[in-house]
């Protein structure tokens, strides 16, 4: 391989002439001859024995050098973009400009990753929510608790349906006078609020009593699966033949022995307590550290090539398509379950794959202005961790992994933390706890990238 030329045309793009000749294409011509000469017929021979002097004079030594160039390419790009220096962050185009026996020239435009201008990234200031733990959120998460493990018994007599109770129910639907194929049943046992049915029809049955028969009037909606019934009007005749309601078990003691390996209700409420505290504090740090990484991202300048983008969505895409190829459903069935195609898919990755670019850009940044890097240890442990997880050797780990690869993701995650630490965090006032937004911290927990059935590297997104 010789790289002839480095040549930037673009803001972000550069074009490589590369020439293959040498010891590397014959290499390539000969696996070409000897994969494609045994399909020939060549009269007086049997296929594959010709000699490929004959073969050369019978079909041309051009007939194997698409196979030739396919098979050698990739290689010489690589040495090729390894000895410019460059760093590439899409696969490129390519586009063959000569080609004969002896050697072949092709030009690869590369898009590369932008230079990046930090604003500051020291001395930010954010607010942590008080992570305090107030007895109505113990309180709170004890009702969960006796919800989940409450009986459905029988409401009492003339009670009227409410949201929660499961009604046993006849019914029949119609659309004017007409019923419906696939509106009637009988004995249904209907959880209310559950939206097992379509909009409306269970706040119809609310208020109701058993014994009562009566219309529940709905609207179909315009997407129904069933085009003759999509937007229609309809009433379903309803009676309802039970109806059962939760009841709660009284908490105490013994309801803390049924449902923990606590013996009193109290060890249970400081078990419930220490369990909200350490989420809370989960979800204060993570909201530190978004706020910190929007602050960073937001004085960041570069001109980030769509192609990076295009490029992270791919790689989101494909890790979805892993993680329910695990649940046993192929990306093609989800597709049509939801009624998208795949640019529609595609695009609700867009924002996702904008903010870890921009995210993973500027921690690079930082690493390479504060010279950080990962510890042997610190690789270490991150092999372990990823063998812990997924059950396997450590050594097989790293050689599956690319371990320069696994250390830069380390390297950026303590920029993340480099910038908590320089930065001037103050207590805000306690506010509701909602759930933070996940950190675009890069893992290395699918560690297995080079096949299918094993688990491959994924980022975490927002």
């Amino acid at each position: 391989m010789k790289l002839n030329e480095t040549q930037k045309v673009d803001t972000n793009l550069y074009e490589l002439n590369i020439t293959v000749d040498g010891e590397q294409y014959a290499k390539a011509l000969d696996a070409s001859f000897k994969k494609n000469a045994a399909k020939l017929n060549i009269p007086g021979f049997r296929k594959g024995k010709a000699p490929k002097s004959i073969v050369y004079k019978m079909v041309g030594e051009s007939y194997f050098y698409e196979d030739a160039i396919n098979s050698s390419y990739g290689e010489a790009y690589e040495e090729a973009l390894k000895e410019s220096g460059l760093e590439a962050v899409a696969y490129p185009e390519v586009e063959l400009k000569d080609v004969d026996g002896t050697h072949y020239t092709f030009v690869a435009k590369v898009t590369v990753k932008p230079e990046v201008t930090l604003g500051e990234y020291k001395g930010l200031k954010a607010e942590r929510e008080s992570d305090k733990v107030t007895d109505a959120d113990v309180e709170t998460e004890l009702n969960a608790m006796a919800d989940r493990n409450a009986r459905m018994g029988e409401a009492p007599e003339g009670a009227k349906a409410e949201m929660g109770d499961t009604a046993v129910i006849d019914y029949e639907g119609f659309v004017g006078d007409v019923a419906f194929e696939g509106g009637k049943g009988e004995d249904h046992p209907l959880s209310l609020g559950s939206g097992q049915f379509i909009p409306g029809f269970e706040e119809g049955v609310v208020g109701h009593k058993v014994g009562e028969s009566f219309d529940v009037n709905v609207t179909f909606p315009t997407e129904y699966h069933s085009e003759e019934l999509a937007g229609k009007d309809a009433t379903f005749k309803v009676t309802i033949k039970e109806l059962k309601r939760k009841e709660l078990p009284t908490l105490d003691d013994e309801f803390a022995k049924d449902v923990s390996e606590y013996d009193t209700l109290d060890e249970l409420k400081d078990s419930i307590r220490k369990g909200i505290q350490t989420n809370h504090e989960k979800q204060a740090e993570q909201s530190v550290e978004n706020d910190l990484i929007d602050q960073v991202v937001g004085g960041m300048k570069a001109d980030i090539p769509d192609a990076m983008i295009e490029s992270r969505i791919e790689e989101l895409v494909q890790d979805f398509q892993y993680r329910i190829s695990q649940q046993g459903l192929k990306l093609e069935q989800y597709l049509q379950y939801m009624g998208m195609t795949m640019d529609q898919f595609k695009e609700q990755f867009r924002e996702q794959a904008d903010k870890q670019v921009k995210m993973r850009l500027a921690m690079e940044a930082i690493v390479a202005k504060e010279s950080i890097e990962a510890t042997e240890e610190e690789f270490e442990a991150e092999i372990k961790r990823i063998a812990d997880a997924y059950q396997m050797e450590a050594d097989k780990v790293k050689s599956l992994v690319d371990a320069a690869a696994v250390k830069k993701d380390l390297a950026v995650n303590k920029a993340i933390d480099f910038v908590k630490e320089k930065a001037n965090i103050v207590l805000g006032a306690a506010e509701e706890k909602k759930p933070a937004k996940k950190t675009t911290r890069k893992t290395t927990k699918k560690a297995a990238a080079k096949k299918d059935e094993e688990p491959k590297e994924e980022e975490k997104g927002e």
